[in-house]
């Protein structure tokens, strides 16, 4: 599918923001509306953090929203979300997730799936290559982030 617009561009651009700072380069956006109302980046390198994943900072940036807001939300991510990353995305019931790619990483899409939410995988180049790229830098650190 290759696919990119405008969101997973913002996602991308957050993942490369958190690849400059040294961190793991994976970015997400939360969108409502057709406006971002939260983006973020991996953050556990730079912050220390247990549970700063791409995912997880751009729900923080968003604030404290709704559930009517949530449940009119996309959640855009460069790579396909971890079992934490799902978990809150089922909490909050979010009802589609845009991926930019599951190879480097295959998350609990099927989890979402059976859930009710819409899960999109576009196959994009560019985070795939971004992940191999940090990956063949770093293997150590990403094997620390996925637990092995």
């Amino acid at each position: 599918m290759n696919y990119t617009d405008e969101f997973l561009q913002a996602a991308i651009d957050e993942a490369k923001k958190g690849y400059e700072e040294g961190g793991i380069p994976i970015g997400s956006v939360l969108v409502h509306n057709g406006q971002i109302i939260g983006r973020g980046h991996n953050k556990r390198v730079q912050q220390g953090s247990a549970i700063l994943h791409g995912e997880m900072d751009a729900l923080e940036n968003a604030g404290r929203q709704p559930a009517a807001v949530y449940r009119e939300c996309t959640l855009y991510t460069t790579l396909s979300p971890c079992p934490m990353c799902s978990g809150t995305i089922l909490l909050y019931g979010i009802p589609k997730v845009v991926i930019g790619e599951n190879k480097t990483f295959m998350g609990e899409e099927d989890l979402l799936r059976s859930r009710g939410v819409e899960v999109v995988v576009t196959d994009n180049k560019e985070c795939y290559n971004l992940m191999q790229q940090f990956i063949t830098e770093k293997p150590a650190l990403w094997n620390e982030d996925i637990g092995v």
